[in-house]
């Protein structure tokens, strides 16, 4: 049942519990002005679950909507204890056993970094002496032992997004929510802050998930991720499996990697909207049928590329279509270039690919936008993906 049949549901019901390894199960849908989330969701006890997507897409709304901080407005959202939360049964984040962490760490100015770590745990019932006890011990886990007297204004960046990472696993969360924590640190800072995520994370088996951009960060934080994109979820798995068959072309860019839609042709993959035939001798997954929706998906490492032998791009079309293709090559035009290191990744239109160039080839071909240029790859290093239905 989909999001839209929210309406018909008995929503006061109160669910039973989940089956065993199972925190979280959600298929909801959230309107806010024009823009609808929809989404369905399931979250492994004890472990992370990553969030990816563009801006806008929707991957804050969701993380607001399982917190409480905006309501359903259709659908459900369905806890390990029986908690069912719908549009009309709107329980506190507390009550949700849910705790917040995102890019600012909210730390109360006039309280010591101990007392901040020791408020949520004297809320719920802990005393004075004991909260603070436990504070001190989770400052020794994230590495500020000895700092618990500083205010907060005191601390770095970095050291601050600590604090507020052991605020919230001292209270025990059913369901830790952190909307990209590591932006606005600097790369050491995150590095760091990023393996104290890990090693707590796994350390309480803590129920997560984490709202991110990165790819990195993905994998090396989370065991599955889900994709959101306008909305919708676009694809799940685990991070591994869906970084190596990306179903959309952000997840491609996300895992650096080309994705060509394409078809079944006459036994062979076959490009759609290229200037030319774009033909590759690459294997074609098991029981493919003829004109079977394809996809390519190579490294930009692995694309070659050369100077179109003209400058413009009807004379580029004139000399590809008397000199034919091989295969694995077409033209293209340059969208853009961006620097790398060591030289620059090109990127060309019809179909979208990205090229990486050393710098020496760069300053060579002398490249701007708008130039055609030749590409090329070998069937050996490109893998035929089935493209998905939906």
């Amino acid at each position: 049942m989909s999001a839209r049949d929210g309406a018909a549901r008995a929503p006061e019901r109160i669910a039973p519990a989940l089956h065993e390894g199972v925190a979280l199960t959600a298929d909801l849908a959230v309107d806010r002005g024009a823009f609808r989330l929809e989404a369905r969701l399931t979250v492994p006890q004890g472990e992370v679950t990553a969030i990816m997507g563009p801006s806008g897409a929707g991957k804050s709304t969701l993380l607001a909507a399982i917190a409480g901080s905006v309501r359903l407005a259709a659908g459900e959202i369905r806890l390990a204890d029986g908690t069912t939360i719908t549009r009309r049964r709107h329980p506190t984040p507390q009550a949700r056993g849910v705790v917040m962490l995102g890019q600012d760490a909210l730390l109360f100015p006039h309280l010591s970094v101990r007392d901040n770590i020791a408020f949520g745990l004297a809320v719920r019932g802990h005393t004075k002496a004991r909260a603070r006890q436990v504070a001190d011990e989770w400052l020794w886990r994230v590495g500020l032992s000895g700092s618990g007297a500083h205010r907060p204004r005191e601390l770095s960046g970095g050291q601050q997004q600590r604090v507020a990472l052991a605020r919230a696993l001292a209270v025990s969360p059913r369901l830790l929510l952190l909307d990209e924590p590591l932006t606005g640190l600097d790369a050491e800072t995150a590095a760091e802050t990023r393996a104290v995520l890990h090693d707590q994370l796994s350390a309480t088996r803590t129920t997560a998930l984490v709202v991110t951009h990165d790819a990195f960060d993905a994998a090396a934080l989370a065991r599955h991720v889900v994709v959101v994109e306008a909305g919708r979820v676009t694809q799940r798995g685990a991070v591994r499996q869906v970084l190596e068959s990306p179903a959309t072309r952000f997840v491609a860019a996300v895992a650096g990697l080309n994705r060509v839609p394409g078809a079944a042709v006459d036994g062979a993959w076959t490009a759609a909207g290229v200037d030319g035939d774009l033909r590759l001798d690459a294997p074609l997954p098991p029981g493919t049928a003829d004109r079977g929706a394809l996809v390519a998906v190579f490294r930009p490492a692995d694309v070659r590329l050369a100077p179109a032998g003209e400058p413009t791009w009807t004379g580029a079309i004139r000399i590809a279509r008397d000199e034919g293709h091989a295969p694995g090559e077409w033209l293209a035009r340059v969208e853009r270039l961006e620097p790398t290191p060591g030289g620059a990744r090109v990127h060309t239109t019809r179909p979208d690919v990205v090229a990486e160039v050393p710098a020496a080839q760069l300053a060579a071909l002398a490249l701007a936008p708008g130039d055609p240029v030749r590409l090329s790859v070998s069937g050996a290093d490109v893998r035929i993906l089935a493209a998905p239905t939906s």
